[in-house]
C-alpha cells in the first residue's frame, strides 16, 4: 500500500469490506457494530496534537482538558501574515513553549517531567530532528522512529499518532489493551494475546490493522460483548 495513503470515508468502506471477506469473525463485528467512525482528526497542528498527547497522559479527561486549556492560552500560535489558517490561530506553538519559563508552564498544572517533554518536542520541531511538514512523506516506521525520540512519546503514543492524527490505515499497537482483550473477545483465545499471538491473528487485517484495530476497541462496547 502507498505509504502516503490515509483514511478516508470512500477507504474506511472499501476497508469494512475486504476486512469481513478475509475474516468472518471480523466480518460480524463489523456488521454488529455498524461503519467505522475513524477518520484523521484534522484540526490544529501536528505539534499541538503531540504536545496535548503528552498533557493528557496519566490525567482524568477533566482534570487533563483543564491542564491544556491553560498551556494552550499560555503558548498560542500568533499569526504572523494575513490569511494564516484559522486552524494555526488556537494552537500551540513550539517557539512560543522555548520562550515561556518552566515555572510559567509548571503553574498551568504541568509537572515537571511534562515541561521538559512539551520543551523537548518544541526543540525537536524547531530544529526538524521531528520532520513535521515531511510525515506525509514518510513510512510509518519513519515516523515512530522519529517520534519516540521525544521525552514522552512511546511506541503506543506515535501509533495512536498515525492512526487517528494522519489516519494511516495498516498500524497494528500490539501492546493495546483494549486491541488485545477486542481480539481475545473475537477469536476466543483462552488468554488475552500477547504480541506475538496478535501478530498472527492480525494476518487476515492487512492492509488495514487500523480498522480492524478500531473495531477490536468498539467490540468491548457491545452491550452483549460477553457473547462473544
Amino acid at each position: 500500500m502507498d505509504r502516503a495513503v490515509t483514511l478516508s470515508r470512500t477507504r474506511l468502506d472499501e476497508a469494512q469490506a475486504a476486512l469481513a471477506a478475509s475474516d468472518p469473525r471480523m466480518g460480524a463485528v463489523i456488521e454488529q457494530v455498524g461503519p467505522c467512525t475513524m477518520l484523521p482528526r484534522r484540526e490544529g497542528t501536528h505539534f499541538g496534537h503531540l504536545a496535548r498527547n503528552i498533557i493528557y497522559q496519566q490525567l482524568s479527561g477533566t482534570a487533563a482538558a483543564t491542564i491544556h486549556g491553560r498551556f494552550t492560552a499560555l503558548v498560542v500560535e500568533t499569526p504572523t501574515a494575513k490569511g494564516a489558517r484559522s486552524a494555526s490561530a488556537s494552537s500551540p506553538d513550539p517557539r512560543a513553549v522555548l520562550n515561556t519559563s518552566e515555572e510559567a508552564l509548571r503553574a498551568c498544572g504541568l509537572s515537571t517531567a511534562k515541561v521538559r517533554a512539551v520543551r523537548d518536542l518544541a526543540e525537536h520541531v524547531i530544529d526538524e530532528r521531528l520532520p513535521l511538514q515531511a510525515f506525509d512523506r514518510m513510512s510509518d516506521q519513519e515516523i515512530v522512529d522519529a517520534l519516540v525520540r521525544v521525552r514522552g512519546i512511546g511506541p503506543w503514543t506515535a501509533q495512536m499518532f498515525l492512526m487517528f492524527r494522519l489516519g494511516r490505515p495498516d498500524v497494528l499497537p500490539v501492546l493495546d489493551l483494549g486491541v488485545r482483550k477486542g481480539a481475545q473477545r473475537i477469536y476466543r483465545t483462552r488468554a488475552l494475546p500477547d504480541a506475538t499471538r496478535l501478530t498472527k491473528i492480525a494476518r487476515n487485517w492487512r492492509p488495514w490493522a487500523s480498522v480492524a484495530s478500531w473495531y477490536c476497541w468498539r467490540v468491548l462496547d457491545l452491550e452483549d460483548a460477553a457473547g462473544w
